[in-house]
């Protein structure tokens, strides 16, 4: 009777897992490499959860025949997940460490640039290698303008150029605490961003835009020196209407 009971519990909460799982898979093409690695790391999300050993044994055999995903695989991203667990969670139970962000910012980046540049490292870590896909060609670690931001997304950009799809613990990425607790404050964070591919399309908006305006401003400044050629006068002037001609399309 025992057994059958608890055979009937396992049933059930494997209806559970399934039915997260189900959802999940809903917006994935698991034909897809890049997809079927965050099928398998959302799973080892879901198993990592289950505290009873027997159940968790149950739930890796069910999946890995339903979804043919070998029980190595999955075995080896939920301990990567649980140790993930215990790292973040020992940083959080530490004292409020002597490293203070706000002080530590430079006045003279704006708020909502350091926001931007936040914004960008939490969805880089939280959404891996389609993210940096998306962001590779048109933002570089050099157009940050906190330098600690800087040396973070360095670092991602290397991981993922290095062959990673994903960030799975970015306390192993780096030496100083001070970078791994001002991380687990950008993460902690909530940018309020309901669509991640709109956030990221009205980011690189913005970088644009900055860009744009920082050359118009600097041509401007060129084209004052009465001592440049007409030559080169009619080129900066050629640039600097295509310049304005691309911000009016910006909203």
């Amino acid at each position: 009777m025992v057994v059958g009971r608890f055979s009937k519990c396992v049933d059930e909460a494997i209806s559970l897992v399934e039915f997260k799982i189900k959802n999940l898979k809903k917006d994935l093409n698991l034909e897809n490499t890049s997809d079927k690695i965050r099928f398998l790391n959302e799973i080892a999300k879901i198993i990592s959860k289950v505290e009873n050993s027997m159940e968790k044994e149950v739930y890796i055999e069910k999946i890995s025949k339903e979804y043919e995903i070998s029980r190595e695989a999955i075995y080896s991203e939920i301990k990567k997940q649980i140790n993930s667990n215990v790292r973040t969670s020992k940083i959080l139970e530490r004292k409020a460490p002597r490293y203070n962000l706000a002080k530590r910012v430079d006045n003279n980046i704006d708020k909502t640039v350091l926001k931007r540049e936040n914004t960008i490292i939490s969805i880089l870590i939280s959404n891996g290698i389609q993210t940096y896909n998306k962001i590779k060609d048109k933002l570089h670690p050099e157009d940050f303008k906190f330098e600690i931001n800087k040396q973070i997304v360095q670092k991602i950009y290397e991981r993922f150029e290095n062959g990673n799809n994903q960030i799975y613990d970015y306390t192993t990425l780096y030496e100083d605490e001070n970078i791994i607790n001002h991380i687990t404050a950008i993460m902690a964070e909530d940018y309020e961003i309901e669509k991640t591919d709109k956030g990221i399309e009205d980011i690189l908006k913005a970088y644009k835009k900055e860009k744009l305006i920082s050359r118009r401003n600097e041509i401007v400044t060129i084209l004052q020196d009465n001592e440049i050629s007409s030559k080169e006068s009619n080129t900066l002037a050629n640039e600097l209407n295509s310049i304005i001609i691309e911000l009016s399309k910006i909203k």
